[in-house]
């Protein structure tokens, strides 16, 4: 990993400051020189989600280590981020924030985005929402809440267009015991394209003991995703 501390600050959000903390990408990392930015979400913020959890800090360092930049961030309500929970709505204006000004700090508008459960809902609605999001990372993603599936807001535009509007790939826990495995893929069998599945049939929910192996099965796929 690089060397670089993590920066952690507070920006301006549309319902008060939003922490978050910024670290370098690796100079050696094989994305180095190409101009990516990542923004990491975290899982629900009314079932203790934050930017600490060892999930969001595990993508953190994968993209760190591959040589993008990356920010991690609370949303809205969760420790030192103003604001209340507004239910995947204000988040995905929480996440604009927060890309707008890493584009700016890095001087970049190739974005890359994940977020792992409730985070990977806001992600996917930011995926139409955003400008410049190239990639999209769902752990664990709540497929039929928030804006994955057609009979959901905003999922009319989804089968509009086909599929997302980038590449992306999902990675899902073989033992989640909070979403439903099948149910994912059955959704990303309806998408067109279709998403590259990272499946870790040990994992639960959270990935306990199975970080190391989601850490080097997305490395392998954003190498053939984004390579």
């Amino acid at each position: 990993m690089s060397s670089a501390k993590e920066e952690k600050l507070l920006i301006p959000g549309s319902a008060g400051m939003l922490e978050l903390a910024f670290r370098e990408g690796s100079r050696e990392g094989i994305f180095a020189s190409r101009g990516y930015c990542a923004v990491v979400c975290h899982p629900h913020p009314l079932h203790g989600g934050t930017m600490d959890n060892k999930v969001v800090t595990t993508l953190v360092r994968t993209y760190v280590e591959l040589g993008v930049p990356v920010a991690r961030f609370n949303f809205r309500g969760v420790g030192a981020s103003e604001g209340c929970h507004d239910q995947g709505i204000g988040e995905v204006d929480d996440l604009r924030r927060v890309v707008e000004w890493l584009k700016l700090r890095i001087g970049s508008n190739r974005v890359l985005l994940a977020g792992f459960s409730f985070g990977a809902g806001v992600v996917s609605s930011a995926c139409f929402a955003l400008a410049d999001v190239v990639h999209g990372v769902f752990v664990a993603p709540p497929v039929g809440r928030y804006n994955f599936a057609p009979d959901q807001p905003g999922g009319s535009e989804l089968v509009a267009r086909g599929g997302y509007p980038c590449p992306f790939c999902v990675a899902m826990g073989g033992r989640d015991e909070l979403v439903d495995p099948a149910q994912v893929y059955a959704w990303a069998r309806t998408l067109n394209p279709a998403p590259d599945i990272i499946a870790i049939p040990e994992a639960s929910h959270f990935f306990h003991g199975q970080l190391v192996r989601l850490r080097e099965e997305l490395a392998a796929v954003l190498l053939r995703q984004l390579g």
